[in-house]
């Protein structure tokens, strides 16, 4: 058995799954950031709607 060979191995696997978490926390942290500024959005949305109700409920369509 190749005791080099195996450590190495293992040493990469250690390596990548490493790696991968360190990928996926960083998405993570992406997809909070952008849910919290959909959030915002919605709240300014929601704000607009208070100060001028009439905005955004009626809309003229001709074909």
């Amino acid at each position: 058995m190749d005791i080099a060979g195996l450590s190495m191995s293992m040493a990469r696997q250690n390596s990548l799954s490493e790696v991968g978490t360190a990928v996926l926390a960083k998405t993570l942290d992406t997809v909070e950031a952008n849910g919290a500024g959909i959030v915002k959005m919605i709240d300014a949305a929601a704000m607009e709607r208070s100060v001028n109700p009439s905005v955004g409920s009626n809309f003229d369509m001709v074909i």
